[in-house]
């Protein structure tokens, strides 16, 4: 990987002496079907002309590609020997003249692992799809190319493909004498070009909207998926999410959609959630529903949707200059998606979701050793590669809805719509944004910058109360407190909310005062003289970015009164805050599980329900006192099953439960019953145990060695698909043997045979809570391989092996010390490798207080 890193300075430096007009790319993959050609990498040709001009004639620079060969190479007519200017990952272009034409001939190899173009297999029909996934750099493993987001230009693709298939790209196509040839598309950069091909299941719909000066924008819609999940592909509510989401962002942009066409591509074996290519977006393919899911699970598509159509213009229209301000698109991009789906779209709680799982994202990744400001350092491809992370989106995201708060509404689209206009097609840096933001809103934004973009760390807000003698509020202030690793002391402007209970018992706001909370204290005057409350709840309404502390009186009300807030968004920013506490040894694990078992029957909102079980279940596997897991494991499966058998029949609710049953269960008893849900000797009424249902009772099954080797395969026999294949691998790395852990192992680490879905599957069955001495082998192993790992596979393979694979089921001081001694011991390991192991040792230390303070807990 490091022969193929690109550094900041090397792009700046290019950039300064280039300029690019345009790209014709020629892809030959017929070579995606029939027998694999003998000996090395499957491959197929790509041939690639760029027009570029040089402002130093006479200059040195290179070209971008990663090929396992190149045939021939041209310079402004001179035939240049790819044995001398081709290293692997580089083209030396040498004596440039003021205009340069250079064409490059290669074999470029099909990927296995989402990165460049990925080939896929349908186990299903034996049927080939492809399509393309670059960003940050990849690109250049499909065409040579100027690898960075600031050299952008018009392409043109033209694909050879096999008779049958159809193509598609950024821009619309047709297929002329056997090719097909794709309309020149407007100034782009490299990493959102995009090709996708194959015989994909493609339904289409129309968009039109006629502007108040008459004007009338038409855009032709798409959507495909594999044929095999045609008949679970309900492209209706993908159009229907689609016009909506275009609605809205010309309402409040007021800038047309730029680029002609817009298809959306359901892919498998993606490594992302989506990505946002111009006229082509691309998305993996679970955002295609096989059996009953919730409305959290409709909720995320379309936050999705809404957020990958926000960067055709923060992003595609409009891109940073390098990835140094990456949250210029995607902050952007997080934040437009919850806000269009409340004000255009059936999903009117997205802020709900927002609070409570995006921010959650956030705050983890905030307190990690690895945090960085919003506005990040980025030396490198790698460091890009890491930072798309919580801070970049979710922080930022949360960041920006202060700005709103900050500024107003209408100052922030006013000036995001002359952002728009004034840097069409262009690059971007932070002061560009700051500039037109000063403008329409008459702040200072240098300062609020400084604060948020450009300082790491997350505050704590604690409320404090004195009463008066009658019983009244007598002074109420926040108090902000930083770590001190991160002491800023940001300005908030935050609502604070006092509640109490009714006479029938509902804990309810009764008084609210929106405040600039400036430095470590800040007195709240608006609230004197207020009823004493039960609760005060700091940012009410979730204005700010911020970890929410209770005074003692609001925890003990939580503690016994939680599920009677009656306000959906407020309950909700009472369990994230309990979350933060638990994680951060300040309330023990299971007191925190205790308050899920008692309130979490009462949840209304389907998603907060849904992040609820998930962070319960990491209470127990990671946070709960070793003495206390299998307890608490019983506690909350005789819990979850009496919340499930109390759900009514058929609601999402129900299946919720189900689920978390399912990720529960450890008795025999549960898995007995889940053996009867499977078999049909058990019903529990309107409880349909579909297909993905199925794979969800088989996991615990399979982990606790009550599923063998001959049940998986006749499951996969009933669900013989891409998708049953990905949930039988991660079940049979799930058994409880020596030799499973062996070979799952040897597969993941000492092979790159396994494709990155299938990688992934086997990664998250092989670490099984309930098989930590199993895993006892593992940890020496695990320091022995990861360098040579990270040198070897692709970076995304990379990341996912050194994340997966660390022991942290093995939570003791003596895997702590372990860890230690490797950093110690390689200090010139790559950075971002070192990254992600000191963040792995963070979240072990974490958990080893969080162990701590359980067990103290129960000492008392």
């Amino acid at each position: 990987m490091p022969g193929e890193n690109l550094s900041r300075d090397e792009a700046r430096e290019r950039a300064a002496l280039l300029s690019v007009d345009g790209y014709e790319v020629s892809l030959d993959v017929r070579s995606a079907v029939g027998d694999a050609q003998d000996g090395g990498p499957r491959t197929f040709r790509s041939v690639t002309t760029i027009r570029f001009r040089c402002n130093e004639p006479g200059a040195s620079s290179f070209a971008d590609l990663i090929a396992p060969s190149v045939t021939a190479v041209s310079l402004n007519g001179r035939d240049l020997d790819p044995s001398e200017v081709f290293d692997g990952s580089r083209i030396v272009l040498e004596d440039l003249a003021a205009d340069n034409e250079l064409v490059v001939d290669a074999q470029c190899a099909y990927s296995r692992t989402g990165e460049g173009l990925h080939r896929f297999v349908d186990p299903e029909d034996g049927e080939v799809y492809l399509y393309t996934q670059y960003e940050p750099a990849d690109s250049r493993r499909v065409f040579a190319n100027f690898e960075q987001p600031d050299l952008k230009a018009p392409f043109r693709f033209e694909v050879r493909a096999p008779e049958e298939w159809t193509v598609w790209s950024n821009g619309a196509g047709e297929r002329v004498d056997g090719v097909w040839r794709f309309a020149e598309t407007k100034p782009i950069s490299t990493y959102i070009t995009c090709v996708v091909a194959g015989p994909y299941h493609y339904v289409t719909d129309s968009y039109e909207r006629v502007f108040e000066d008459g004007t009338r924008l038409e855009i032709p819609l798409g959507a495909l998926c594999r044929k095999g999940l045609a008949p679970h592909f309900d492209a209706d509510d993908v159009f229907l999410i689609t016009k909506q989401g275009f609605d809205f962002f010309h309402d409040h942009f007021d800038y047309p959609y730029p680029f002609g066409k817009y298809d959306q591509a359901f892919v498998p074996e993606y490594n992302l959630g989506a990505m946002e290519n111009p006229g082509m977006v691309t998305f993996r393919e679970e955002y295609i529903f096989r059996g009953k899911v919730t409305r959290a699970s409709y909720e995320g598509r379309a936050n999705t949707i809404l957020h990958e159509m926000a960067h055709m213009w923060f992003g595609d229209l409009v891109t940073m200059e390098w990835w140094d301000d990456l949250w210029l698109k995607e902050s952007f991009a997080d934040f437009m998606g919850a806000f269009a789906n409340v004000g255009a779209t059936r999903f009117k709680d997205a802020w709900i979701t927002f609070a409570n799982r995006r921010k959650a994202w956030a705050y983890r990744a905030d307190q990690l050793p690895s945090t960085h400001p919003i506005t990040a350092d980025i030396r490198d491809l790698e460091d890009a590669k890491l930072n798309f992370d919580g801070i970049t989106y979710a922080k930022g995201a949360s960041a920006l809805k202060q700005l709103v708060a900050y500024v107003g509404q209408d100052a922030f689209l006013e000036g995001a719509r002359r952002y728009f206009k004034r840097h069409a097609y262009g690059n971007t840096r932070l002061g560009d944004l700051l500039s037109v933001l000063e403008e329409t809103s008459g702040r200072d934004m240098a300062a609020w910058a400084r604060s948020w973009l450009q300082t790491a760390g997350v505050n704590s807000l604690t409320p404090q109360v004195l009463l008066s003698a009658a019983g009244t509020v007598d002074e109420l202030a926040v108090v902000q407190e930083a770590p001190e690793s991160h002491p800023e002391l940001r300005p908030h402007r935050v609502a604070v909310g006092l509640y109490r209970r009714t006479a029938e018992g509902a804990l309810e706001r009764y008084a609210r005062a929106e405040v600039d909370v400036e430095g470590p204290r800040t007195v709240v005057a608006e609230l004197a003289g207020a009823e004493a409350p039960e609760l005060v709840l700091v940012n009410d309404d979730d204005l700010t970015y911020c970890k929410t502390r209770f005074d003692d009186t609001s925890l003990a009300t939580l503690r016994e009164h939680l599920g009677a807030v009656t306000d959906p968004l407020a309950r909700a920013l009472c369990w994230s805050a309990l979350w933060n506490m638990t994680r951060d040894a300040l309330l023990p694990a299971r007191d925190f599980a205790g308050l899920v078992l008692r309130f979490a029957g009462r949840e209304s909102d389907i998603g907060v329900l849904q992040m609820l079980h998930a962070w319960t279940d990491s209470a127990l596997v990671h946070y709960a006192a070793p003495d206390w897991r299998e307890t608490g494991g019983r506690l909350l499966g005789e819990g979850a099953l009496r919340e499930l058998r109390r759900a009514a029949p058929g609601s999402e609710q129900q299946l919720a439960w189900a689920r978390f049953f399912a990720s529960v269960a450890s008795e025999e008893a549960d898995l007995l019953l889940l053996r009867g849900l499977l078999e049909g000797s058990e019903k529990i009424d309107g409880l349909d145990v579909d297909q993905e249902l199925r794979w969800t009772f088989l996991a615990p099954l399979a982990a606790h060695g009550a599923a063998d080797e001959g049940v998986l395969a006749a499951e996969l026999a009933r669900d013989d698909t891409a998708s049953g294949k990905r949930h039988q691998v991660r079940c049979l790395a799930s058994r409880p043997s020596e030799a499973v852990k062996a070979q799952a192992w040897a597969q993941v680490v000492e092979s790159d045979a396994l494709s990155n879905a299938l990688v992934e599957a086997t990664i998250a069955g092989f670490a099984q809570p309930s098989q930590r001495d199993l895993l006892a082998p593992y940890t020496e192993k695990y320091f022995a391989a990861i360098e040579r790992v990270w040198a070897e596979r692709s970076i995304q393979i990379g990341m996912d092996v050194v994340r997966g694979l660390f022991p942290s089921l093995r939570d003791s001081q003596d895997t702590l010390d372990a860890t230690d001694a490797w950093l110690s011991a390689h200090e010139d390991a790559a950075p971002a490798l070192r990254r992600l192991v000191l963040e792995a040792r963070d979240d072990l230390a974490r958990a080893l207080r969080a162990q701590a303070c359980d067990a103290a807990a129960a000492a008392r």
